[in-house]
């Protein structure tokens, strides 16, 4: 019996953390976004910039129109609810929003935007295809110029007492934003045209929604 307990917890300790917690039947609880942030969001001044939900209905053609949904990688029904969720939490925290709000061309995009906030209250940017852009074969000069045109975006202040959101795409890894998961936000704290932007958090869906 003593031989069959040690064994047991031999193999629990071999166990990466990850297997710890799916033999438990158990995740990690996401961490609640810091009352002092949802504070300053209350009072506006800042940009959400957040990535579509989940999409795994087709795939992006290389030929595909931004107008024609069966080109293009579409939400799927967690992706759909994803954006739903977000919306109803941005509303319940009442974390005031400018309207439209901007959503890139693609219908993945769109959609997210119009679940969360209606689509009376989307404006659809062309220039988030260029965010799209940086994960595929661009040129320095491309980059350097798309990059460019982000920070001026993220520099500008929103209308007072509102924030700005921004539902696009993620980036590639250390480049612009970085990589962000589906729904994810990047809180960003503009400084003024030329004087640049602070990334102050990031927030994922489940933090969004551990907020009581």
């Amino acid at each position: 019996m003593k031989r069959l307990v040690f064994a047991c917890m031999l193999s629990l300790l071999l166990m990466t953390p990850i297997q710890i917690v799916g033999a438990a039947g158990n995740t990690a609880e996401a961490r609640p976004v810091k009352p002092e942030l949802l504070s300053s969001l209350r009072q506006g001044g800042y940009i959400l910039f957040v990535r579509h939900g989940e999409a795994t209905l087709g795939e992006d053609q290389p030929n595909l129109v931004l107008g024609d949904c069966s080109l293009q990688r579409n939400l799927s029904e967690e992706g759909k609810r994803q954006a739903l969720l977000f919306g109803e939490r941005i509303k319940s925290l009442q974390i005031p929003i400018q309207t439209p709000v901007i959503a890139s061309p693609f219908c993945r995009t769109r959609e997210t935007a119009e679940l969360a906030f209606g689509a009376e209250n989307v404006h659809v940017d062309p220039f988030w295809v260029r965010i799209y852009n940086l994960s595929g074969d661009v040129t320095a000069a491309e980059k350097e110029s798309t990059l460019a045109e982000l920070t001026s975006v993220l520099e500008k202040v929103p209308p007072s007492g509102t924030n700005k959101v921004i539902i696009a795409h993620s980036f590639p890894q250390g480049i612009g934003l970085g990589e962000i998961p589906n729904l994810g936000t990047v809180v960003v704290k503009p400084r003024g045209q030329g004087n640049g932007f602070d990334i102050v958090d990031r927030i994922s869906l489940a933090e969004w929604s551990s907020v009581p």
